[in-house]
Parts: structure tokens; sequence; C-alpha cells
């Protein structure tokens, strides 16, 4: 069987920060092929600055294409997107322009993420995240039958603060992309 994961990193947060690393290490120790995106160019005091967001996503989406484009998804048996924070946004936008048929793994999603359908995801949020409003991921997950994963207090990069708690975090959120990405019925665990 032929499985590629494609990690989609955000705006700060590249590809050997621990969500994606991990993610990384752990899916291509279970056989799947893995690409990783890297980003760059982008412009400074994105947060909270609409236009320079859109700008960031439409500057990664750009690279994205440049980085997959020799890449036939017609040959994998399995495809899974898995993104951080702006990479939710592009790697939406990319499976729907692209039509690839493909599963999400979202670490910290922003609201602009569930405007491309996606719909076979897990998506991960802490409560203390600067970048988007709980409310708004809960109801969008909600909405698009995608299970949520919250952590408490845990800000942008799902972390705390407290080293300990933050290392439980992502030994559990390993656990949990690992049998999402592993599940051969493509079964979701509800929270």
């Amino acid at each position: 069987m032929m499985k590629i994961v494609c990690l989609f990193p955000g705006i700060g947060y590249t590809c050997d920060k621990p969500l994606l690393y991990y993610s990384s290490k752990m899916l291509s120790g279970l056989g799947w092929q893995t690409v990783r995106l890297v980003y760059g160019g982008f412009p400074s005091g994105v947060k909270g600055d609409a236009e320079k967001m859109k700008q960031c996503a439409e500057t990664a989406l750009d690279q994205t294409e440049a980085q997959l484009k020799d890449i036939e998804w017609s040959r994998y048996d399995e495809i899974l997107f898995v993104s951080k924070s702006v990479g939710t946004a592009v790697a939406g936008a990319y499976a729907q322009k692209h039509m690839v048929p493909c599963r999400h793994v979202l670490f910290t999603p922003l609201e602009a993420s569930f405007s491309f359908g996606i719909k076979d995801a897990i998506a991960f949020h802490g409560t203390s995240d600067p970048w988007a409003n709980s409310d708004d991921i809960r109801k969008a997950c909600r909405d698009a039958g995608i299970p949520l994963y919250i952590t408490e207090k845990a800000n942008h990069s799902l972390e705390t603060g407290d080293m300990e708690a933050d290392i439980e975090t992502l030994k559990t959120t390993m656990k949990i992309v690992r049998d999402y990405a592993e599940d051969p019925l493509h079964r979701q665990r509800r929270p």
C-alpha cells in the first residue's frame, strides 16, 4: 500500500517544531512517505492584520504548488495532510483546488480553514490560542462533523507553559494522530 503524508507548517511553526516533527517521525516510521513543506518570505506583524494574513496564505499556497507539482496523487492509496495554523488553510485550499482525496490533521486551525470543505479530519485547539476564537473553532468543527480535541489553557502551539503537562499533551496528541492515520476504515473517534 502506498501512503503519503504532507506536512504544511505555519508562519513561524516549521516542520522542526514538536507537533509537526513528531507527526513526521511517527508516520515515517509507520511506512508513510513524508513530504515536509517549507515556507518563507512572509511579512512581519501578521497577527491581527487580515490583509497580511491573506498575503501569507497566498504566499504559502504558491510555495506549496511549486513544492508539490511533481506528485502524482493517483499513485497513492492513502493521502494525509498534516497542517498547522495558516497551513490548515493552505492544505484545505490545495486539496480543494487539485481535488486531492486526502484526510486532514488540523493543528490549531484558523477559522478560514473551514471554508474549503474539509470534512474527513481531526482537529486540535488550545483554549488560550490568541489566533483563533475557541467558540468559532468549536462551531466550525461541529458544523463540519470534525472531531475536535481541546487542550485547556493551551496556546497556539498547544502548550501551557507547564513542561510536564505539555509533554503529556504531545504524547496524547501523537497517539490520536497515529490512530487516525492508521485506521483502515477511517473511523473517526470522537473526543
